[in-house]
């Protein structure tokens, strides 16, 4: 393992009382597509992108994903490809389509799970996994901010955004992510999902333009980190 994948992780420290340290990833190809028009997204990135992406949950205190990743990837959201702890796996899940079986409910490593909802909105969970209510806008979506705060409140300092891009892209607009890993492969897949859609802009001078460093993984994947603190 190239010595330089791991400098990425000195950022990782909690800044602030008020909310956690958050960092976002997303893996892409050269084309800045995360998934076919079908959906299909696995496996973009090889090898070294997999064992990034699981040295980033070994090294918070809880993963985020919505619920549409759940829905199409059904991931476990621990730590298997590098030593480390399992982190608390938390959904979000504004209208109660969570499956009762996912995979990251399961409770057999003892890592806390905990589901955002709504008030009112119901659904059968597996022992042992804790129920979030927070308030919802018009459009019945959950105001990150706040979200942000409620993960201090619950303990966590580091928190990893795993999925999916609307998610992240939501974070970034409202200025709660710390840290972006872009993980960029060598595959062209030429049509289907793109990366981020963030607030659409009018000038090049209002783009976001960050202090980023470019760490080769191996076989071909690069990760840009980047430093989206304002």
């Amino acid at each position: 393992m190239p010595q330089n994948v791991l400098a990425p992780f000195r950022h990782f420290i909690r800044e602030t009382r008020e909310r956690p340290f958050i960092v976002a990833q997303l893996g892409q190809s050269l084309d800045g597509r995360i998934a076919t028009r079908t959906g299909d997204s696995r496996y973009i990135g090889g090898a070294p992108s997999l064992d990034h992406l699981h040295r980033i949950r070994a090294h918070v205190d809880a993963v985020l994903v919505g619920i549409g990743t759940v829905l199409a990837d059904d991931p476990q959201l621990n730590v298997r490809r590098c030593e480390g702890n399992n982190p608390a796996r938390l959904v979000i899940d504004a209208k109660g389509k969570l499956p009762f079986d996912a995979k990251c409910l399961s409770g057999a490593d003892g890592a806390r799970r905990i589901v955002f909802r709504p008030q009112g909105v119901e659904g059968t969970l597996p022992e042992g996994v804790e129920t979030v209510r927070l308030p919802v806008d018009a459009q019945g979506h959950f105001a990150l901010p706040v979200l942000a705060g409620k993960l201090a409140e619950l303990g966590f300092g580091k928190v990893l955004i795993e999925g999916g891009a609307r998610i992240i892209s939501l974070a970034i607009d409202a200025g709660i992510v710390d840290r972006l890993h872009l993980m960029i492969s060598p595959v062209i897949i030429g049509s289907g999902q793109a990366g981020l859609d963030l607030a659409p802009i009018d000038m090049l001078r209002d783009a976001i333009r960050p202090k980023t460093e470019v760490i080769s993984l191996g076989e071909g994947d690069v990760l840009f980190d980047c430093d989206l603190r304002r």
